[in-house]
């Protein structure tokens, strides 16, 4: 069955798995004979990615992944390796098994108003992720409020459009929406917990399901925000 769309948005098929470094490890080294390394990564084959999620007051967007929910939306802005003069809105959807993504550029200094209150020129901007933002914040009152570090290792397989990812070194800032601060102080989570990301179009290749038959991975719906607020 072919993906479905929303908002012209292609959906991808997504599996999580919680596993321990040396699993990793282990995993990893199957990969790299098969998959290429992502061309965007630091020499060591790995990069940081730091995000802020937005939720209010009564925890809706953690609550309804906690509980599952067929159809939820999340907002987050997230750079990478710390340049803060390109940052992305981001709006991640699940409706029943796929998830979508859409994104667009937004400046430092948008992302401060947005921190500080100040979103009345979100209602006209030209950019329809923006506006939508500005609507769900007057709704339900969403604000930034968690910044989530970690580090990405993502393995490519173009057949299949698959990305295989392992997000390590999970840290938090508890209730500290400062994304901009180089310096903000961050907690670690679990130091040994890894997340597996497996994402796909259409079909998993057998090769990749193959390679993915590792011991004890525990499946899930994992969520990098949800692990950093078990710790504030």
């Amino acid at each position: 069955m072919k993906a479905m769309n929303l908002n012209g948005t292609k959906g991808r098929r997504e599996l999580k798995h919680e596993m321990t470094q040396m699993e990793c490890y282990l995993l990893r080294n199957k990969l790299k004979h098969y998959m290429e390394v992502d061309p965007h990564a630091n020499r060591d084959g790995k990069y940081l990615i730091r995000s802020v999620y937005f939720d209010n007051f009564e925890n809706k967007v953690l609550n309804q992944k906690k509980e599952g929910y067929y159809e939820r939306d999340k907002f987050r802005v997230r750079l990478y390796d710390f340049h803060t003069s390109y940052l992305n809105l981001e709006k991640k959807s699940k409706r029943n098994n796929l998830t979508f993504k859409q994104k667009c550029r937004i400046t430092a200094e948008e992302y401060e108003q947005i921190r500080f209150g100040d979103i009345g020129w979100m209602e006209h901007d030209s950019r329809p992720l923006i506006q939508e933002l500005y609507h769900q914040m007057n709704l339900f009152q969403l604000k930034p409020v968690t910044v989530v570090d970690y580090e990405r290792e993502v393995f490519i397989y173009k057949h299949g459009n698959v990305r295989i990812t392992f997000d390590s070194s999970i840290r938090t800032s508890f209730r500290n929406n400062d994304v901009l601060n180089p310096d903000l102080a961050m907690i670690d989570t679990n130091p040994d917990i890894v997340v597996l990301e497996v994402k796909f179009d259409e079909y998993l290749p057998s090769m990749i399901k193959h390679l993915l038959q590792v011991s004890n991975l525990r499946a899930g719906a994992y969520s990098k925000y949800q692990i950093s607020r078990m710790y504030g």
